[in-house]
């Protein structure tokens, strides 16, 4: 496994691979700092597009994209499908809660204590932290991140590439809309729609 991004999220992926009896080959990261120093015993090889490393992943490794910035997270994305023709693994930690009846895409971080109840369908991409609650029927599209403890009851429906902060609570059947912003510990009783930051109890627009 070569994990993209040195950084929190990426040690929180090593962990999950190495409990899921995973090797960690390394990670590769653009701060110049990091190169050829050591985190958690594993060694930052060198940059995202190092050409080197880069044409191991889809012959003698797999890959995953531990990147918050879904901006240069879709960029990675991009490049291993179009040019190494692979898709990035899931990172599933072995204490999250992931029923059967539940799917799951590509390429995606689902933390300690998470829980995917039946019928929910999460995308690819997506980020998922820990104590997260995601319902009955609830759908995720790509590149979602969902911050620790947040609950998305039965029924959800969250666009592409949105983001929810840490102790939301979304009731059931609401829409939130493509790139909207959610601030944590809100709680949305009603739709949002796209590109719209919302916070508070109830969420209200943020101009």
């Amino acid at each position: 496994m070569i994990i993209f991004g040195a950084n929190y999220l990426g040690r929180a992926a090593k962990e999950i691979f190495e409990a899921n009896e995973v090797v960690v080959y390394g990670f590769l990261d653009d701060d110049k700092k990091l190169h050829q120093t050591e985190i958690d015993d594993v060694v930052v090889l060198g940059a995202t597009d190092d050409d080197g490393f880069l044409k191991l992943i889809g012959k003698k490794s797999e890959a995953f994209v531990a990147i918050d910035d879904n901006k240069l997270r879709k960029a990675i994305v991009k490049m291993l499908q179009e040019v190494r023709h692979v898709q990035p693994v899931n990172a599933i930690h072995t204490k999250a809660s992931v029923s059967a009846k539940a799917e799951i895409g590509y390429g995606n971080f689902i933390d300690h204590s998470a829980y995917l109840a039946p019928g929910a369908k999460i995308g690819s991409h997506c980020i998922i932290n820990t104590k997260v609650s995601v319902g009955v029927d609830v759908v995720l599209g790509d590149f979602v991140q969902v911050g620790a403890g947040s609950t998305l009851n039965p029924g959800v429906k969250i666009e592409d590439e949105v983001f929810i902060g840490s102790g939301v609570t979304i009731v059931s059947g609401i829409t939130v809309g493509k790139g909207a912003r959610i601030g944590a510990g809100s709680v949305v009783i009603a739709p949002v729609k796209a590109g719209a930051t919302v916070f508070g109890n109830p969420a209200q627009v943020v101009k």
